[in-house]
């Protein structure tokens, strides 16, 4: 029963991650201010963890797990160097 139920599972998560990257994208281009641009980024970047995630369920491969897993501390290292380097002016104390 559970292995019927799987691809329809996938089916729906590609969407909703798909609507997620959308608004975000929406939100990269209208943001307002730089702040609501950096979350932007950010989130966009949680959202593709999630879509790699999605393919490596739906492919059974370990492969997209480490990508997703350095895709995750990339971005949190360059998100914390971004506002860094907006609060201060300077990445390098």
């Amino acid at each position: 029963m559970t292995g019927s139920l799987l691809p329809a599972a996938l089916a729906f998560a590609l969407a909703c991650v798909s609507v997620a990257i959308l608004l975000n994208l929406f939100r990269l281009v209208r943001g307002p201010t730089s702040g609501d641009r950096i979350l932007a980024v950010d989130t966009l970047t949680i959202n593709a963890i999630a879509l790699i995630v999605v393919f490596g369920v739906a492919h059974a491969t370990q492969t997209y797990f480490e990508a997703a897993l350095l895709l995750a501390m990339v971005a949190f290292v360059g998100t914390v160097a971004y506002c860094k380097f907006l609060l201060r002016g300077d990445i390098i104390e």
